[in-house]
């Protein structure tokens, strides 16, 4: 790839979480992932050295041959807030900061040097590295350019919501041809993502890992607190701007989010690690979500007035709380809503480089009726050559086949019959969200089938929710879209259509608490949520390929076109990368089978010296 005929640009986000590499080439995006797959540690924050690797191997570039390196925010601005808060919280803040941000300091000072670092780790580069100028550009700029620019639409209102990045946690503006502007933005300590986060840690639930288990437990709950906090916590204004009552909370100067006078409100201390979770704690998840959903509808309205604009752009952290994602689509005023599918600090490395793209070398979009992400698929894949020599190298007993028909059949009827399939196939997702390349798959029709691979296969706690993947011309026949939705992302809810529904019988209405988990709400109860909802995922052959040929065969077998689709990895571990990593997940689990690409395994036909000790797998990672 020739330099002068071409614009090579790399983004990064690191050191914070969710690290992240992502290639754009002439405006295309070429690669992207994130750092955790590669070093299997749960949202690595570290430099994404891995990642890099990866994005320009698959471009057969060198470090010394890119044109930009963009930086998804800078660290100078989140430096004058550190100072700021931590001074402000004198004396006390003033202890932390002498112990916190000189180091923190020292590392954001010198970023630019650990980048050029990073880039040429490797050895023997034959045009020295790279030399070239790196583009630090803000947090909820790199939100809004990975929320616009890969949208569909000419024309879009963005909002951004998250925790926070140098001041701003909040801000809404408008894209339009090739450029973003952002209008209005609330800032720091104020913060509707930091406001979920305290719920997070408060029941229990590790902070920026766990607020998705918050939004799966509040179905379970009443939201008994709602009230209380937005009498005491959150002034909620009209058109969705906020300020938050500082004395409820610790995130500014010490180590809990919340502050000891935030137990009394909430009828107690903070859930510990792994208790036993309560009704409090249900009602607690309950009434934070609803005043999240009612701060993103108000936001949403806010910005449609503003701007009188019919179609909107989302991302940061907060987008990816699906309830409240589809509450804006099917309760705001836009016509259209598209979020970005790693709406949270991975996608930031992507706004980057396009920002540079668009933005700053004025470069045009293309005019496209969808988006220019390619379903996320965008991470690595293997060859069927370098499956075959893995599979042949720890005795693995196998099936390959020739045509993708055949294969989709076989395991068509491996899921009929409930049996547990992982699922490996083309480039790996980039977003948190399994897609259909690295998944676990089920049969949503059984009753078991949560339990069974919450329990057996996860490792996790019973309550959690899965999704369904749902063949896209057929997904109106068991969800209640609008005409015309898609949602390849998995990043909306929607309720299970009426006529699917289930009316629960004596015993599942005398179920409360997480045991309403057991009742039979549909036709497909695996992913039918306690709400009757479901955060849905549409295939489709063009995005999906093989996967969508999947669930046709399933179809066929069985009539109904919907399957679970969870990520392909256990409790605390980060999606699996390689076959290598499926295969050992695979062993260490109770899946039933395993598909990489074209070859079939079955648990029954492994070696008894190849079974992995589940406790000793779980043990390598920590559980989130």
């Amino acid at each position: 790839m020739s330099r002068s005929s071409s614009t090579s640009i790399l983004g990064i986000s690191a050191f914070y979480h969710d690290a992240a590499a992502v290639l754009v080439v002439d405006g295309e995006i070429v690669a992207a992932a994130q750092e955790e797959r590669f070093t299997r540690r749960k949202h690595d924050p570290s430099f994404p050295a891995n990642a890099i690797r990866y994005c320009l191997d698959e471009a057969g570039l060198v470090p010394e041959r890119l044109d930009y390196v963009g930086f998804y925010e800078k660290p100078f601005l989140k430096l004058e807030r550190l100072l700021d808060t931590y001074l402000a919280c004198a004396p006390r803040g003033f202890r932390s900061f002498l112990h916190f941000v000189p180091a923190w300091a020292k590392q954001k000072l010198h970023l630019r040097r650990e980048i050029v670092k990073g880039l040429n780790q490797d050895k023997g580069l034959a045009g020295g590295g790279y030399r070239r100028q790196i583009v630090f550009i803000e947090h909820h700029e790199s939100h809004a350019a990975s929320a616009f620019f890969p949208s569909p639409f000419n024309e879009a209102a963005i909002l951004t919501m998250d925790g926070v990045g140098e001041w701003a946690t909040t801000t809404w503006g408008t894209g339009s041809g090739n450029r973003i502007a952002l209008k209005q933005e609330v800032r720091f300590p104020h913060s509707l993502g930091l406001l979920y986060s305290a719920f997070t840690y408060f029941t229990g639930f590790k902070v920026n890992s766990g607020e998705y288990k918050l939004m799966g437990l509040a179905p379970y709950g009443v939201p008994r607190y709602a009230d209380c906090i937005r009498e005491h916590l959150i002034d909620l204004k009209p058109d969705g701007s906020f300020r938050m009552d500082q004395s409820w909370f610790s995130y500014c100067d010490g180590l809990r989010m919340t502050s000891h006078k935030f137990d009394r409100l909430f009828d107690g201390p903070p859930r510990a690690p792994e208790a036993p979770i309560t009704e409090r704690e249900m009602d607690i998840a309950a009434s934070v979500q609803e005043v999240t959903e009612e701060a993103m509808l108000r936001a949403a309205r806010h910005v449609s007035a503003e701007t009188g604009l019919h179609d909107l752009c989302l991302a940061g952290g907060v987008a990816l709380n699906c309830v409240g994602n589809g509450r804006v689509l099917r309760e705001g005023p836009f016509d259209n809503v598209w979020i970005q599918p790693a709406a949270g600090d991975a996608g930031g490395a992507l706004g980057a480089a396009l920002f540079i793209w668009h933005q700053l070398l004025d470069r045009p979009r293309t005019a496209r009726t969808r988006d220019s992400q390619r379903g996320s698929l965008l991470g690595p894949r293997v060859s069927d050559e370098d499956i075959r020599a893995l599979l042949d190298g720890v005795g693995a007993a196998y099936r390959e086949y020739s045509d993708d028909a055949s294969l989709c059949n076989a395991v068509a009827d491996l899921l009929a019959r409930e049996r547990v399939v992982g699922w490996f196939q083309g480039r790996m997702e980039f977003g948190p969200r399994a897609l259909g390349a690295r998944s676990i798959l089920g049969d949503a029709r059984s009753p078991a089938m949560q339990s069974v691979m919450n329990r057996k296969i996860k490792f996790r706690e019973s309550f959690r929710p899965f999704a369904p993947s749902v063949l896209r011309d057929r997904v109106h026949d068991w969800f209640d879209m609008r005409p015309g939705e898609d949602s390849p992302y998995m990043l909306v809810t929607a309720p299970v259509r009426e006529n699917r529904r289930k009316s629960a019988d004596e015993d599942g209405c005398a179920l409360r608490g997480l045991d309403q988990v057991r009742a039979v709400r549909s036709e497909v109860p695996a992913v039918t949520h306690v709400d009757h909802s479901a955060r849905v995922q549409t295939v489709d052959r063009d995005r999906h390929g093989r996967y969508a040929e999947l669930l046709r065969a399933f179809e066929a077998k069985t009539g109904c076109p919907v399957i679970v689709n969870t990520s392909f990895n256990i409790r605390g571990e980060p999606i699996v990368c390689t076959p290598e990593q499926a295969w050992r997940c695979f062993m260490a689990t109770d899946m039933d089978a395993l598909v990489l690409e074209r070859f079939l395994l079955l648990k029954e036909a492994q070696p008894r010296t190849a079974a992995t000790d589940a406790d000793a797998y779980l043990d390598q990672f920590e559980l989130d």
